[in-house]
């Protein structure tokens, strides 16, 4: 469900796909975000994965293109304006507590 916007814009910025109703944020909260997206019947996950043709023989960055493919098929095809890019947060080692 992540993606590189490399190829869009030429940065490495990861990004998620979800949906404007959704206020979980999936890269830091998947099972709170997975649990309101299916309750609502959208299947983000599902739709994303059967528009991505992506094999374990391809390599990361292939597989991270056709991805990004699919998140922009499915927004450009969005006809209810639901979906949406969402920037992967990060761990950062800063944000840590010891």
């Amino acid at each position: 469900m992540t993606t590189t916007a490399s190829e869009s814009s030429g940065s490495d910025d990861e990004f998620m796909l979800t949906t404007t109703d959704n206020p979980f944020d999936p890269s830091t909260q998947f099972n709170e975000w997975y649990a309101h997206d299916v309750r609502n019947g959208h299947h983000t996950s599902s739709l994303l994965a059967r528009l991505t043709n992506s094999s374990n023989d391809m390599s990361e960055e292939d597989q991270k293109y056709l991805l990004n493919q699919a998140i922009d098929e499915i927004i450009a095809n969005d006809e209810l304006g639901i979906y949406k890019r969402v920037p992967v947060r990060k761990s950062n080692a800063s944000e840590i507590v010891q």
